[in-house]
């Protein structure tokens, strides 16, 4: 990370939305709004000495980003709501990483790996999330063999729903 240059690196305070299960987040007006889809930048960096990568940054509403930080972050760096951390930021470009299982599969039908290839990060990152996410081994083969016809026919995953 020393190399990158940071997005940020500097002192932020805590802040916490109103009312029961109000998230804490921080926010940081010296990024400019994304143009991405929904406004969101992924990011990695450190919160005090607390280290996260593959999270995204939000739109607050008001033209500003925002970083929700979780109870357990909070509760590592010993930080609530009205303190102050310590945030640096840097653009998070790693891709998505697609498991060996799946490629193979992929690998095993002609030019679909070729084709997913082509998709976006974030188009890439929802099939893997989805398929991953299946409780039952069968489901995670079947939401496999729904990928690779999607992919065959050139549909988005978006559009499964």
């Amino acid at each position: 990370m020393e190399t990158e240059k940071a997005l940020v690196d500097k002192d932020y305070l805590l802040q916490k939305f109103e009312g029961k299960g109000g998230w804490t987040y921080v926010e940081i007006p010296d990024i400019p709004m994304p143009k991405t889809s929904f406004g969101m930048l992924k990011v990695k960096g450190k919160i005090d000495d607390y280290e996260f990568s593959n999270v995204r940054l939000m739109p607050l509403g008001n033209g500003h980003l925002m970083l929700a930080v979780k109870s357990e972050i909070r509760k590592k760096i010993k930080k609530q709501a009205g303190d102050t951390v310590h945030i640096t930021l840097y653009e998070d470009n790693l891709p998505t990483v697609i498991p060996e299982e799946l490629v193979l599969c992929m690998k095993y039908e002609d030019n679909i790996l070729e084709k997913f290839e082509t998709y976006s990060d974030g188009e890439k990152k929802a099939f893997v999330d989805w398929i991953y996410s299946a409780k039952t081994e069968q489901t995670k083969v079947d939401r496999i063999a729904k990928t690779i016809t999607m992919i065959e026919s050139g549909e988005k995953f978006y559009k499964i729903w």
